[in-house]
């Protein structure tokens, strides 16, 4: 695999040419931000957190899809970046009911932490208040789609992980929710192995377990690239998750 030669704000660095940008980004402590990715799940570029800037081109790119090629200028932290991520991160608060105080994730929310980075302190676009529905018919857990970002999390560990392919998406544009098997109440599903990848892969607080009171539930979300892992190598590795 040939080895490229590249700058992130203003820092030479090298790697393979099959790596993203984030990939690479990750290895260096550059921080950029992400939702819908995830180690261990395919990768879909839908939140658009983790746009860069690459000289010569109009376009923003984002990091998670995005590989480097020799030579190029990469900048992770200019002020239009920090504009277009804390616009994001206003709109996903003003699409979805959001109560952060009586969220069973509060203080171990992603959405939440990122409003803090992108310093979030109001939000200048008139909220939606979207009427969304609660399916608490599982006997384990809960789904709240008020709290709700799409990031497809819950879909790809459901379908890429476990094979159940319990979820997916329903509806369009500002109509568009988490489903279940042919939007089913979750409690009927049939396909459901009540695995629990779902809920711990999710961002915020919209999938929970029952019985989690406000800030109580705090999500082991890196679980999952050890049970990838272990699954391409053929053997269990959770004695190395419990070492770290």
């Amino acid at each position: 695999m040939a080895i490229i030669t590249f700058s992130i704000d203003g820092e030479h660095y090298s790697a393979r040419e099959d790596q993203t940008i984030l990939e690479i980004a990750r290895e260096h402590k550059i921080p950029i931000p992400t939702l819908c990715h995830l180690d261990g799940l395919s990768t879909v570029g839908a939140c658009r957190l983790c746009l860069v800037e690459i000289e010569g081109s109009a376009k923003l790119q984002p990091a998670c899809t995005a590989k480097p090629v020799e030579g190029m200028v990469i900048r992770t932290n200019t002020d239009r970046l920090k504009k277009y991520r804390r616009t994001i991160v206003e709109l996903l608060a003003s699409e979805g009911n959001h109560q952060c105080a009586v969220c069973v994730v509060n203080g171990h929310c992603e959405l939440q932490n990122l409003a803090y980075e992108v310093g979030l302190d109001h939000v200048r676009v008139p909220y939606l208040f979207p009427s969304k529905r609660l399916d608490a018919t599982h006997k384990d857990f809960v789904i709240d789609r008020n709290r709700c970002v799409l990031c497809t999390r819950c879909v790809r560990v459901c379908h890429e992980v476990e094979g159940a392919h319990v979820w997916d998406i329903g509806g369009r544009g500002i109509n568009c929710e988490i489903i279940g098997d042919m939007n089913q109440p979750w409690g009927e599903s049939e396909s459901c192995t009540s695995c629990g990848k779902c809920v711990r892969v999710c961002p915020t607080g919209a999938l929970f377990e029952k019985g989690a009171t406000v800030g109580e539930m705090h999500k082991e979300r890196g679980f999952l690239k050890y049970i990838v892992t272990a699954r391409n190598k053929q053997q269990w590795i959770a004695t190395a998750h419990e070492e770290e």
